[in-house]
């Protein structure tokens, strides 16, 4: 199967539950998350990588039994780990950055930790919670950890019930580009 065309059956799929305790599916989320990327003008690579980044929460067996359980699903490796299958880094790093980003988002915006939402808060615990200042440091100096850090505050902000997004399959085209490397670069 194509690899785009298994994603989209994925986030077809998988993505019409709910998403840990928000108001929204996880397709929505997806697609929200993309468009606020979108709207920063991010790049292809980006837009993607907002558009999957929790595409690990959805191959994963029983994501709300991990939830209810109080463990974390790693879903941020899993979706980098299937993603890399067929995408650079560009797509995959921010993707398996995403939850370190949150965590340090914790310590450098002290607003951010106000705005996350319940289920935010409760998936933070279970990560981890929010790193020292150290860790904090030796996450921002990693290779794509800034572009993981836009991504998260696309992914708090894509949480909004009925929100009007374009249809999964008008991103089919971004992802084939970056599929075969004619994506617009940062």
């Amino acid at each position: 199967m194509d690899p785009v065309d298994q994603l989209m059956q994925i986030l077809t799929t998988a993505g019409a539950r709910r998403y840990g305790g928000e108001p929204v599916s996880q397709l929505d989320h997806a697609l929200q998350c993309a468009v606020w990327a979108q709207a920063a003008d991010a790049d292809d690579h980006l837009v993607a990588a907002a558009l999957l980044h929790d595409v690990g929460h959805l191959i994963y067996r029983e994501p709300e039994a991990a939830m209810s359980e109080a463990v974390d699903d790693l879903h941020e490796n899993r979706g980098a780990h299937l993603l890399a299958r067929w995408f650079p880094r560009e797509v995959t790093e921010p993707v398996r950055l995403h939850v370190a980003a949150k965590r340090y988002l914790c310590v450098e915006d002290p607003v951010y930790l106000d705005r996350l939402s319940e289920g935010s808060r409760r998936s933070l615990e279970l990560q981890g919670g929010a790193f020292t200042e150290r860790e904090a440091g030796s996450f921002i100096a990693q290779p794509f950890a800034e572009a993981a850090v836009r991504l998260r505050r696309w992914d708090e902000a894509a949480k909004v019930p009925c929100a009007r997004t374009p249809d999964l399959d008008s991103f089919r085209p971004l992802l084939h580009a970056l599929l075969t490397g004619d994506g617009k670069s940062a």
